[in-house]
């Protein structure tokens, strides 16, 4: 084998090759690698089949110079993405947690990669999930991301998807099954979990608003079951899900940030099960221990699934919202770019770790105590 045969081998297959092998122009080559619907399907699958025949790849140092250039150079327009919420009202998403940091993230990296969010809200009256698709479709708005819907609002989002790339946030609607995106509740309740365990606590019980588990998919319990088997069956403590399972519209359609604990039945919880600490949110359970006349943490220690900064006077861990919000724009812009439209043949989910911070809630124990007595209480309290 000579010099120029060593050469040939080396040498990286260009758009160029392929189009004088497909008998082309090289711009019908770069779209079909593309996978630009301005092509026949038919002669897209050709293409990009004889370009992985050729052993074709993209150069990424060429990619990250287009990329570099695109952002030094001022866009004549910043292309939408369409920002799809389902609520009772327009802007009862921004009341609830998590939802309006889902959507800040969305908009600070939209901003950042050259998109602009706009936000649409399916109970507009009047419009309808056609109306919609068409209004998109013809503002050549390619991107949606599917936000903040209501677990009352139905379970499907009927839209042309073949327009379109889609990702979502969350988990409601289940259908279409697109990409998405979510926080891991299940692995933020089990490093809660492990973080109290190597604290000292072996009781620990999880209070739960039934509809916040019901949105995850049962992922908090999970979780809560998954890492309770390292400790042993004699100090169990079975989680506490309120309200009670029936009747399902008290809870289904329960979205208010302001919902406590029922005082009672936590009362008889806390009563037969003895927990050493309770896993919740503050907002839920920390009103009602007071009214109980507990006292954190000197009668029961305290972590916080739902940790916003206090200066450290809760122990908890925090969710992630805005990376929520940042990686689903991202996936959607890359779906965008190589023309990836419809839903996707092997949907996948994007999880975001939770970030643990100690506090004065959850002192390490030193030594056994720390068991919950409620003082007796006429019925009338």
């Amino acid at each position: 084998m000579d010099a120029s045969d060593t050469s040939d081998m080396q040498r990286r297959v260009t758009m160029a090759d392929i189009a004088k092998r497909a008998g082309v122009h090289a711009t019908t080559v770069s779209l079909a690698l593309r996978n630009h619907p301005r092509l026949p399907e038919k002669t897209r699958a050709r293409i990009q089949n004889l370009a992985r025949e050729m052993g074709y790849a993209p150069d990424p140092w060429i990619r990250a110079l287009v990329d570099y250039r695109s952002k030094i150079k001022p866009r004549a327009f910043r292309p939408g993405i369409a920002y799809v919420t389902n609520w009772a009202t327009r802007w009862g998403w921004k009341e609830v947690t998590a939802h309006p940091d889902f959507h800040q993230g969305a908009c600070d990296r939209a901003a950042e990669l050259g998109f602009n969010i706009e936000h649409f809200w399916l109970r507009e009256p009047g419009l309808t999930h056609g109306r919609l698709s068409q209004m998109l479709y013809t503002r050549g708005i390619q991107g949606v991301i599917i936000a903040s819907h209501g677990r009352e609002m139905g379970d499907a989002l009927q839209l042309d998807w073949a327009n379109f790339s889609a990702v979502k946030i969350d988990y409601f609607p289940h259908k279409p099954a697109v990409h998405n995106v979510t926080n891991n509740q299940c692995d933020i309740v089990r490093l809660a979990m492990q973080r109290v365990m190597a604290a000292g606590y072996r009781r620990i019980g999880m209070v739960m608003h039934r509809g916040w588990d019901h949105s995850v998919d049962h992922l908090w319990t999970a979780g809560y079951l998954c890492e309770q088997q390292a400790l042993p069956e004699d100090v169990h403590v079975p989680a506490h899900l309120f309200p009670e399972s029936h009747p399902i519209e008290r809870w289904l359609t329960e979205s208010r940030g302001d919902v406590t604990a029922d005082r009672e039945a936590l009362r008889e919880w806390i009563e037969r099960y003895r927990p050493e600490v309770i896993l919740s949110k503050a907002s839920f359970v920390l009103p009602v221990l007071k009214q109980l006349g507990l006292r954190v943490p000197e009668d029961i220690a305290f972590v916080d699934l739902f940790w916003q900064s206090d200066g450290g006077a809760t122990a908890g861990v925090r969710q992630n919202h805005k990376t929520v919000g940042a990686l689903a724009v991202e996936l959607l812009a890359g779906q965008m770019q190589h023309n990836k439209r419809g839903i996707p043949e092997i949907p996948t989910t994007t999880y975001v770790e939770g970030t643990w911070f100690p506090g004065k809630s959850l002192p390490v124990r030193k030594s056994e105590g720390l068991v919950a007595t409620i003082p007796m209480r006429r019925r009338s309290d």
